[in-house]
């Protein structure tokens, strides 16, 4: 039982990761109707940001994460400038060249600044927790307390503000949008900034566990895709759905099953979603 609830709290901290990174690619997948192959990339450079804010800048581990979501804001609305609004009118598969082209370039600029080595980001939240019989470190409770506040204040914005109801807007009928006077490329700006600083959030809040490295978001990429695909491509609940179920079943595969089961049952889940209902388990309806 003590070994359960410790891995349960692993898994609510990963999916929370799970859910931040997948809710920005469903955001810009819901807006520009393209996948952005270069989300994967955006996280690693949050981490290295954090990474960066935490360690040379000396700033509070909370503070560094909201700067490197502050400045990967700014990244991404420059990705969508110069990547992707020029390739507004032309097919998918450019944008995807372009997003793979702005990946690989992240990957050189990282690799140049602090090289190919890995490095460990140390957290000053430290210690553990007792819940129900279980020790429970702190930084996993602080993913888990976070992620649920970020998607809170989500949910807040996308329902309750201007700003974002234009993004529901523009994700539901882009022509019809601009005719009631939104400007969609300036929703466009607004989503890849919103993309880019949660997943530096998701990158900053997982950094401390794992190693820094110029590749590291590429494994997380696989499983994001296979998160929005669960839940339904740009379906919000859908992935918040998806990134739980993935970031639970990953863990308990890994603690019951193997290090292997863990690794592909992403691929699993995602073999079986797309064989029981292709659309995913929260559908969203995309307006053509």
């Amino acid at each position: 039982m003590t070994l359960f609830v410790q891995q349960f709290f692993n898994g609510l901290s990963l999916g929370g990761v799970y859910c931040l990174a997948a809710i920005g690619l469903t955001l810009v997948f819901g807006v520009l109707r393209i996948p952005n192959l270069a989300h994967g990339a955006l996280y690693m450079v949050g981490a290295y940001l954090t990474y960066f804010f935490l360690t040379s800048a000396g700033v509070p581990y909370i503070l560094a994460i909201a700067l490197a979501a502050l400045v990967l804001a700014g990244i991404g609305i420059g990705m969508e400038r110069v990547v992707f609004h020029p390739l507004r009118n032309a097919p998918h598969t450019h944008h995807m060249i372009a997003a793979a082209g702005a990946m690989f370039f992240l990957h050189s600029l990282i690799q140049a600044i602090w090289g190919a080595d890995f490095r460990r980001m140390e957290s000053p939240i430290t210690g553990r927790v007792e819940i129900l019989g279980t020790q429970v470190s702190w930084q996993r409770v602080t993913i888990v307390i976070t992620a649920v506040v970020v998607l809170i204040a989500l949910t807040w914005f996308i329902k309750r503000t201007v700003h974002g109801q234009s993004i529901e807007a523009v994700e539901q009928d882009r022509v019809g949008a601009s005719l009631v006077g939104i400007n969609p490329n300036r929703v466009s700006m607004l989503t890849f900034g919103l993309a880019a600083a949660l997943v530096a959030v998701a990158a900053g809040l997982v950094a401390p566990i794992n190693l820094l490295y110029p590749t590291m978001g590429d494994v997380i990429m696989v499983k994001v895709f296979a998160i929005i695909i669960l839940g339904g491509l740009g379906s919000i609940p859908g992935a918040i759905v998806g990134g739980f179920t993935l970031g639970m079943a990953e863990v308990m595969a890994t603690t019951y099953v193997s290090a292997v089961a863990g690794e592909v049952i992403a691929f699993v889940v995602l073999i079986l979603v797309l064989a029981i209902r292709p659309t995913g388990l929260l559908t969203k309806a995309v307006q053509r």
